[in-house]
C-alpha cells in the first residue's frame, strides 16, 4: 500500500462504490493481497411497533418530523416499561435507535407535567453534545435543553440550574458539580423524574465503581427532596447487561435486548499490513529479562498507522465518507497528517477533507470537527475512541480500526459507527504487528463467533466505598438508613473513617469533620492536564493529561495538533505548562522509559516449599529516561537523547509468587524459557483474575522477571493500577488456589498450539506479548499448585 491515492477522486460523498467493490479496489493497491478474512454480516429488516398510548400528539409529529414514523419494536417495549415506572436498560446494537427508547418516556413525561425533570449522564462531552443537538432539533415547547459540563460558561450555569427541564452532563460534573452543590439544585432535584445513562457498558472497572457511588449518593438526594426517579439506561450489546446495570444504579433493573432495528450490510475486513524489507531499520526487540508493560515493540511489519493513513486516504479519494479509529492521540494525529499529506499530493487541497479528533482539543475545535462531518465538509476523520460511542454520524460508508482494541464490544461499536440508515458499510481491522492482533486476523472466529464480553465493576470496593461515604457525608450526614443504599461494606467502612477521624459519630449519624472536601477523582488519569502553549504567540493549542505529559510533552518531543508539527522546547510540570514552537521535522520522536517494582511490605505469605505466596505494599517506578528520533519515511533510527525526567511512583497492593529454580528445572522449564514461561502465566492470571475479583483487566498491572532483586528468585507479580491499591489484589491472594487453577486449567484447556489472546495473549502488553511460551506457563502454574494449598 505504498502507492499514492487513486488519480480519479470524487469530490464529496455521493452514491460512491458499494463495500465490495471498495474492498476490491483497495486491495489491489499493492503488491499482494493483505486480506486474511472477509465476513459478511447480512441485512436485517426492522420490526416496528406502535406509538404507545401515552406519547403526546405533539411528541409524535417531533418525532416524525425527523423521519421517525414510528418506534421499533425494541424501543417501544423499552419505553413502555420507563414509562410505567420500572428501571430498565436496552442493551441492542450500535445504530439501533437505543437513544428513542429514553427520549419517549422521558421527553412524554416532561410535556405532561410542565414541572418535571431529567438529568442525562453521558461518559463523553461528544456525546452530550450529540444528544443535545438531537433533543433541541425536536423544538419541543417548555424543554429546554441544556448542556452542563466543565466547558459551560459560568455565566450560563445559573440560568441551566434554574431554568433546564432536560440537563445534559457527566459523571465527573455530577460528582465535582451537581452534587456538591445539591442546595443549589433543589428545585431541580426535587422534579426528577428520569436519570438517563447513556453508553453504561463504559462505567467498568474502578472507574464503573465510582460511578455506581455516585448515583447512590444522587439517589440519596433525591429521596431528601422526595424525589424517586426511573433510571433508564442504554448499552452496547454486552453480556448480562440486566446484572451490570443493577450493580450500577443499586435497583432491580429489566433488559430489552431484541434488537428489532434494521440493519444494513456489513462487509468486514481483516487486515494484515506487509512485512517490511530486512533492511527498513525496525527497532530491535527488548531484552525479555523483565517483561513489565511499555511501549517498545518489535516490528516486523509495515506500520498498521501508516498502513490505516493510506487506506483513509485511498476511500477518502473514492468519495467514501470514512472514520478511522485509532488507539493513542499521538496515533491518531499521525494517521490524519499522512492522509492528508498523500492526498494532497494527488490532488492538491483535497487533504483538507480529512482531519484527526481526539481528548485534549479545546471545546470549540471539537464542536466544529463534529459538525464538519455531520455536514459533510470533512470526509475522513482519524479519531481516538472519543468517538466510539453513540455520536450520530449519519452517513458514514466505512470505518478503518487501527489494531486491536481490546475487547470484541468496543471492536463492534467501533465497526457499528457506518451504516447507519439502513445503507451497506465496510469496516476493516487492521492489525498491528502483534502476536495478539497477528492471531485474531488468522482465527477470524475469536472475533465472529465469540460472545461479547459482560461489563465488571464492583461498588463493593472498600477503596471506592469509603472515598465515597465520605463524599456523601460531606453532602449530607450519613445515617443508618444509608448503609443499606451503598450496599455490602458500608457499616466498616464508616467505622474505619471513625477511626481515621475523617468522620465524627453522633446520636444522629456520622458528620464530616474538615472544611475541605475529599478529593476523588473517578477516573483516575495521573493527575492535573498539562496546558500546551505556543511560546511564540502564548495562544493555547490545547491540554493533555498528566500520566500522558512524560511520554507526550517531554523536551524535543514532536507534538502534533491538527496536521500541524510543534517541537517542545520546554516542558514545566510544577506549573502544568509545555511551551512548543511550530516545526516540520523529518522525524518523529518516541519516549522510551524505564519500569522497576520494589517490594514495601509484606502483608501476609504463605510458604509452600518451593513455592511462595505473597501479599504486601509494592512501588511500582517509572521513569521516561530517553527519546528515540525516527525518520518519518524509513522509520530509521536516528539517534537516542538522554532526558531528565522525574520518577513517577506508584505505591499500590500487589500478589506475587515465587519459584525455586530448582522446581521449574525439575518441571522441564528450560533457563532460557523461563522469562516466556513467568510472562504468559502473569498475562493469563491477570486475565482470569476478573473471575474472582469483580475487576476489569485494565484495572490490574502485572511484571514477571526470571530474577527480582527483592525475592532474588522467578517471580510473577499482579498489582492494583490505582494509588493505594483497589482491594484486587487482596482477594486474588484468599483465592489464590482457585484462581490460579482456573488460570492453570484455562491456558490448558485453549485449543490454540502456542498462544492467543483466549489464553496468554494480551491486549494491553507493551512488549508486544513477547516472550511468551504457553506450555511453559503450564509447568509453572502446576508447580505452583501441586505445593500451594488450598
Amino acid at each position: 500500500m505504498e502507492s499514492s491515492p487513486a488519480a480519479t477522486v470524487s469530490a464529496g460523498p455521493g452514491p460512491g462504490p458499494s463495500p465490495a467493490d471498495l474492498l476490491r479496489r483497495l486491495r489491489a493497491r499493492g503488491a499482494g493481497d493483505p486480506v486474511t478474512h472477509v465476513e459478511r454480516v447480512p441485512a436485517r429488516a426492522g420490526v416496528p411497533a406502535p406509538w404507545p398510548s401515552w406519547a403526546p400528539v405533539e411528541l409524535r409529529a417531533a418525532f416524525a418530523r425527523r423521519g421517525v414514523v414510528a418506534p421499533w419494536q425494541h424501543q417501544a417495549e423499552a419505553a413502555n416499561l420507563a414509562y410505567g415506572g420500572e428501571h430498565v436498560v436496552v442493551a441492542t446494537g450500535t445504530a439501533s435507535g437505543k437513544s428513542l427508547a429514553y427520549q419517549l418516556p422521558a421527553l412524554a413525561t416532561l410535556l405532561a407535567d410542565p414541572r418535571a425533570t431529567v438529568l442525562y449522564l453521558a461518559p463523553t462531552k461528544a456525546l452530550a453534545a450529540d444528544q443535545l443537538r438531537a433533543v433541541a432539533a425536536l423544538d419541543l415547547e417548555g424543554v429546554r435543553p441544556a448542556c452542563y459540563d466543565g466547558d459551560t460558561p459560568r455565566a450560563e450555569r445559573e440560568w441551566i440550574r434554574r431554568h433546564s427541564r432536560f440537563v445534559l452532563t457527566n459523571p465527573d460534573m455530577l460528582h465535582h458539580g451537581i452534587l456538591p452543590g445539591h442546595a443549589q439544585w433543589a428545585g431541580f432535584l426535587r422534579r426528577l423524574a428520569y436519570v438517563v445513562i447513556d453508553e453504561c457498558h463504559t462505567y467498568r472497572g474502578v472507574f464503573g465503581s465510582h460511578v455506581a457511588h455516585v448515583l447512590r449518593r444522587l439517589r440519596r438526594q433525591c429521596a431528601r427532596f422526595g424525589a424517586t426517579p426511573v433510571f433508564v439506561l442504554a448499552s452496547a450489546t454486552s453480556g448480562d447487561p440486566a446484572t451490570a446495570a443493577g450493580r450500577l444504579t443499586g435497583l432491580p433493573v429489566t433488559a430489552v435486548t431484541e434488537d428489532a432495528s434494521p440493519r444494513g450490510g456489513v462487509t468486514f475486513a481483516l487486515w494484515e499490513p506487509p512485512l517490511l524489507p530486512p533492511d527498513s531499520g525496525s527497532p530491535t526487540p527488548v531484552p525479555p529479562q523483565a517483561t513489565g508493560d511499555h511501549d517498545d515493540l518489535h516490528q516486523v511489519r509495515r506500520s498498521a498507522l501508516r498502513e490505516t493513513a493510506d487506506l483513509l486516504a485511498d476511500t477518502v479519494a473514492e468519495g467514501v465518507r470514512t472514520l478511522a479509529f485509532v488507539r493513542s492521540r499521538k496515533g491518531a494525529e499521525v494517521v490524519a497528517a499522512n492522509a492528508r499529506r498523500s492526498l494532497d499530493d494527488a490532488v492538491p487541497g483535497l487533504g483538507d477533507r480529512v482531519a484527526a479528533y481526539r481528548g485534549g482539543y479545546l471545546r470549540e475545535e471539537r464542536r466544529e470537527l463534529e459538525r464538519a462531518l455531520l455536514h459533510g465538509d470533512l470526509l475522513g476523520l482519524a479519531s481516538t475512541n472519543a468517538l466510539e460511542l453513540g455520536v450520530d454520524l449519519v452517513g458514514l460508508d466505512a470505518v478503518l480500526i487501527c489494531g486491536y482494541p481490546g475487547t470484541r464490544a468496543s471492536l463492534w461499536q467501533q465497526a457499528g459507527r457506518a451504516g447507519r440508515s439502513g445503507q451497506e458499510a465496510l469496516a476493516v481491522l487492521v492489525a498491528r504487528d502483534d502476536p495478539l492482533d497477528t492471531y485474531l486476523v488468522h482465527h477470524p472466529e475469536a472475533i465472529f463467533g465469540a460472545p461479547v464480553e459482560a461489563t465488571v465493576l464492583d461498588p463493593a470496593n472498600p477503596y471506592v466505598l469509603a472515598p465515597q461515604l465520605a463524599c456523601a457525608a460531606v453532602e449530607a450526614p450519613l445515617t443508618p438508613a444509608d448503609l443499606a443504599l451503598f450496599g455490602d461494606g458500608a457499616k466498616e467502612a464508616i467505622d474505619e473513617l471513625v477511626a481515621a477521624g475523617a468522620l465524627r459519630q453522633r446520636p444522629t449519624g456520622w458528620y464530616w469533620r474538615h472544611r475541605e472536601r475529599p478529593e476523588v477523582d473517578l477516573r483516575g488519569e495521573g493527575g492535573a492536564p498539562v496546558a500546551v502553549v505556543e511560546s511564540a504567540t502564548g495562544r493555547l493549542l490545547g491540554t493533555v493529561d498528566g500520566g500522558s505529559s512524560h511520554f507526550l510533552l517531554h523536551p524535543g518531543a514532536v507534538y502534533l495538533h491538527q496536521g500541524v508539527s510543534y517541537v517542545v522546547d520546554d516542558l514545566d510540570l510544577a506549573d502544568g505548562c509545555a511551551l512548543v514552537h511550530t516545526e516540520e521535522p523529518d522525524w518523529s520522536t518516541h519516549a522510551r522509559d524505564v519500569t522497576d517494582l520494589s517490594v514495601v511490605s509484606v502483608r501476609s505469605y504463605v510458604d509452600a516449599g518451593p513455592v511462595g505466596m505473597f501479599l504486601g505494599e509494592v512501588d511500582v517506578t517509572s521513569q521516561v529516561v530517553s527519546y528515540q528520533r525516527r525518520r518519518i519515511a524509513t522509520g530509521e533510527v536516528i539517534d537516542t537523547r538522554p532526558l531528565d525526567l522525574p520518577t513517577r511512583e506508584l505505591r499500590t497492593v500487589a500478589v506475587w509468587f515465587t519459584l525455586s529454580p530448582q522446581s521449574l528445572a525439575a518441571a522441564g522449564v528450560q533457563a532460557a524459557d523461563v522469562p516466556g514461561a513467568l510472562h504468559a502465566a502473569e498475562h493469563a492470571a491477570i486475565g482470569l483474575l476478573p473471575l474472582m475479583a469483580t475487576c476489569d483487566r485494565w484495572d490490574i498491572g502485572g511484571l514477571s522477571t526470571a530474577v527480582h532483586q527483592d525475592t532474588e528468585a522467578p517471580t510473577v507479580f499482579v498489582y492494583d493500577g490505582h494509588p493505594g491499591g483497589a482491594g484486587f489484589a487482596e482477594r486474588a491472594y484468599r483465592t489464590a488456589s482457585a484462581w490460579l487453577r482456573a488460570t492453570r486449567d484455562a491456558i490448558a484447556e485453549c485449543g490454540c498450539e502456542t498462544g492467543c489472546p483466549s489464553c496468554v495473549q494480551s491486549p494491553k502488553c507493551g512488549n508486544g506479548n513477547n516472550p511468551l511460551s504457553k506450555p511453559d506457563a503450564v509447568r509453572v502454574l502446576d508447580v505452583v499448585l501441586a505445593n500451594l494449598p488450598e
